[in-house]
């Protein structure tokens, strides 16, 4: 037993002091990672602190635990000091969509947790809400309207979009905007209509009515409220009445009656006669009232209508026409055979088909409607918190779903954050990737996750971390233009914490660039001044300058810009061609290396003369030019520049002889050195010219031709006219003699040719060449005549003998020159 004080108190094992304190400080870390109030966690730390580890101060002292009940109180002061905290701003109430009634009071709630002291403002319509005499914020953040009004005599009016601010010393969050909407009611645009139907058949009335809140929809008969237990009567949320099976006592006087805050409707009175059935047969089923289109959001009820009739009474069924089942949970048949859907969800979504069966037989008759399910957006991942050092890359990332699904923007200290700079989007917004991060970019974003059903936000704090110690920002950064591709900057050295500066860093960066295509460039801690070379002609640029410790960088200097001269163009490439003995063609490729050019100067002279010819002034479009009218004896000089605002460029220069081309004059077209309406003029003529030989030559190739054929054709008349002699001798044998060779006809040795004809030639012959002989006194037998027609067209120097036969004369011809 250990006595203290007189007293005697058990002794606690050192275990036993260690296992509370562990517990107890346990709890203290759970209660912070908790997302529960601010105040709430406070109170729970006073009451482990002093509760239930007082009692056991003395053996903590004892037994080494004054530590752990100093760190137990440092995190009880660093809570409340909001050092350490899980959240530095969060709300944990927003403002939700109201429908208010005119003349009444509205409370629009919002409270938010974190570092404290925390500011809680309102905005109606994106403007503040400053002094309002109509509205009162409450000093947990809610906002309270004592008397909501539609018109207001300023002609304002309460109803609106409603958003709460909320900040603390690391930022600003917005929360969701509340639209606040005064309750209202229209009068009926669909309602019942009079009907007369048979008894046993079924009856249908409709009423639709718009209003804020969703109107609640009774029916009366004959002025009272119909009994909704009776089985044959089946009332829709929908504002729908069907009664089957109709009967005589149904007939009556039918009206809806519609209410909500904002008052009662009545419709329009519908008389429902019964009449007797007139026709009990057979009835194919019909469905008199299919589903319609319907769109709800997630947790809602759908009811799909599906009304049939026939004889005998069809049998009303539902599927998926997908083919998934509909399930059981949450499903209901209304009345004969309406489908509802209660705590609707995304897996709802589909195409529903009605069918309306003939019991026993496979008749049926379909209708179908679609349903779609939108779920607000909801984060698969949320934004962490992060704290980087100045000039690193910090990245964010926000993944939402929903159905349709939903759309993602950003805010920096409440305010919508556009991609600049940089600051960039990916990935549908998904991710927020800050380059080069500064003092500036420390805040709170926040991801705003939205689509027709609905909206969440969640928010994230980007610390910029800063180390102490470090030298201040560089001062009087100046830049000063040197020429076309260089500048030179010079700046002074900060004003504090210099002892530990090892250099300096040039941020270089052209004015139209993104923040990631900057570079830098690293001088010397002596050193205050740098001249950037490499640099484009006529661009403008931006410096800025850090000074770096071993620990880290300094704050950027002062941002300065300033833009290189302009330069003139570079040399371009010439090259010569020789066109002829008197003209030449000075060419040239068009490069981006020229530079911004204007156009080009061309000049030339006779060596040695001292005088050029030109310029010539061309277009920056032109890259060639023909020179002509030249001494082909002379040697030239051709000199080609570009030049722009600035001035002329460097020449270059070529030499060209046209000696050479003046032997080959002949060979070689001359150069046409007129303009293009001479080119036109001299191309014409050419052509009117080769038009006319044309003509000549085709009128005189036609003459040939007609004389020719003239010429032919008389010899072939006098020939057949020396073939016609022996026909007068009777059939005697007969040879020609001749020194040529025709159509195949073999020369003899003896240069006699036997001839072995046919009478068919000669038939063919005459024929071709009809004609009259001189002798027809003797017929010629074919077996007597022994000759053979070489040619019908008989060459001039051939010439035909005839020997006389024993006893008769021969007949004489002219010799033949060749004889």
């Amino acid at each position: 037993m250990h006595v203290q004080n007189g007293a005697n108190v058990p002794r606690l094992s050192q275990r036993r002091v260690t296992e509370t304190y562990c517990l107890a400080g346990s709890a203290l870390w759970l209660l912070r990672s908790l997302q529960t109030a601010f105040t709430c966690r406070i109170l729970a730390e006073f009451f482990l602190f002093f509760f239930v580890l007082g009692p056991l101060q003395s053996e903590t002292m004892a037994y080494g635990g004054r530590w752990c009940r100093c760190g137990l109180s440092l995190s009880l002061i660093l809570s409340i000091l909001g050092l350490g905290h899980s959240v530095e701003l969060a709300f944990t109430a927003e403002p939700s969509d109201e429908v208010a009634v005119p003349g009444q009071p509205v409370t629009l709630l919002c409270s938010a947790d974190g570092v404290q002291p925390i500011t809680i403002t309102w905005r109606k319509n994106g403007a503040p809400l400053w002094n309002e005499a109509s509205v009162f914020p409450l000093p947990n953040g809610s906002l309270y309207i004592p008397f909501f009004q539609v018109n207001k005599e300023d002609g304002s009016s309460d109803q609106g979009d409603y958003d709460c601010v909320a900040q603390n010393r690391f930022g600003t969050v917005v929360s969701r905007k509340a639209r606040v909407q005064a309750a209202a009611i229209s009068d009926f645009h669909i309602f019942p209509r009079d009907a007369t139907l048979e008894e046993g058949g079924v009856a249908r009335f409709q009423c639709q009515i718009h209003g804020l809140p969703e109107p609640d929809i009774v029916w009366e008969r004959s002025g009272e409220i119909i009994d909704t237990e009776n089985p044959r009567y089946t009332l829709l949320p929908t504002g729908v009445l069907q009664i089957t099976a109709l009967q005589a006592e149904d007939a009556g006087t039918f009206r809806c009656v519609a209410s909500n805050a904002a008052g009662v409707k009545y419709s329009p009175e519908a008389v429902l006669t019964v009449t007797g059935p007139h026709y009990t047969g057979y009835k194919d089923p019909m469905i008199l009232v299919g589903p319609e289109n319907l769109t709800k959001t997630v947790h809602q009820t759908a009811i799909l209508e599906c009304m049939a009739t026939g004889n005998p009474r069809p049998i009303v069924s539902w599927s998926r026409l997908d083919g998934r089942p509909i399930g059981v949970e949450g499903i209901q048949v209304l009345g004969t055979g309406n489908l509802m859907i209660s705590d609707l969800t995304v897996h709802h979504s589909g195409v529903y088909v009605c069918a309306a069966n003939k019991p026993g037989t496979r008749v049926r008759r379909t209708a179908q409607g679609r349903l779609v399910v939108q779920a607000p957006a909801e984060f698969v991942q949320h934004p962490q918190s992060i704290a980087r050092p100045v000039g690193t890359t910090a990245i964010f990332t926000c993944l939402a779903q929903g159905e349709p699904p939903p759309q993602i923007t950003w805010l920096k200290n409440g305010q919508e954050l556009k991609p600049r700079g940089h600051i960039k989007l990916k990935n549908n917004n998904s991710s927020l990737t800050i380059s080069g991060i500064s003092q500036e970019d420390e805040a709170i974003y926040q991801c705003i996750a939205q689509n027709s059903a609905g909206s969440r936000q969640a928010s994230a704090r980007l610390s910029v971390m800063w180390a102490e110690g470090l030298p201040g920002a560089p001062q009087d950064i100046t830049a000063t233009t040197v020429s076309s591709t260089s500048i030179q900057i010079s700046w002074k050295e900060p004003l504090e914490n210099t002892e530990e500066i090892i250099g300096y860093v040039v941020h270089i960066r052209k004015i139209e660039d993104p923040v990631q295509l900057e570079y830098q460039e690293a001088v010397s801690k002596d050193t205050f001044q740098q001249t950037v070379t490499d640099l484009e002609p006529s661009t403008g640029y931006v410096f800025y300058i850090k000074a770096y410790t071993s620990r880290g960088a300094s704050k950027a200097s002062a941002s300065v810009v300033q833009s290189t001269l302009g330069e003139v163009p570079a040399v371009p490439s010439l090259y010569i061609k020789v066109l002829n003995s008197t003209a030449i063609q000075a060419a040239w490729e068009p490069s981006i290396k020229l530079g911004q050019n204007e156009g080009f100067k061309l000049y030339y002279r006779k060596v040695p003369l001292p005088h050029y010819t030109g310029p010539m002034l061309l277009p920056s479009n032109v890259t060639a030019y023909n020179i002509c009218r030249l001494d082909p004896l002379v040697v030239y000089e051709v000199k080609l520049l570009a030049f722009n605002q600035h001035g002329d460029g460097n020449s270059t220069v070529r030499f060209v002889s046209l000696k050479e081309a003046s032997a080959r004059a002949v060979l070689n077209p001359s150069c046409n050195c007129v303009g293009d309406e001479q080119r036109a003029k001299s191309s014409t003529t050419g052509i009117i010219i080769g038009i006319h030989i044309g003509v000549t030559c085709i009128i005189f190739c036609v003459l040939f031709l007609m004389f020719g054929y003239r010429g032919r054709l008389m010899k072939c008349k006098a020939s057949q006219d020396q073939i016609s002699a022996p026909q007068v001798a009777g059939g005697v044998n007969g040879r020609i003699s001749h020194r040529s060779v025709q159509n195949g006809a073999t020369l003899m040795d003896t240069g006699v040719l036997e001839l072995k004809g046919k009478v068919s030639d000669l038939n063919e012959m005459e024929h071709l060449f009809p004609h009259t002989p001189r002798h027809r006194t003797e017929a010629i037998p074919s077996h007597s005549l022994d000759v053979t027609l070489v040619s019908a067209i008989i060459p001039d120097e051939i010439s035909f003998a005839e020997e006389d036969p024993p006893g008769t004369q021969a007949i004489n011809h002219p010799p033949s020159a060749k004889d």
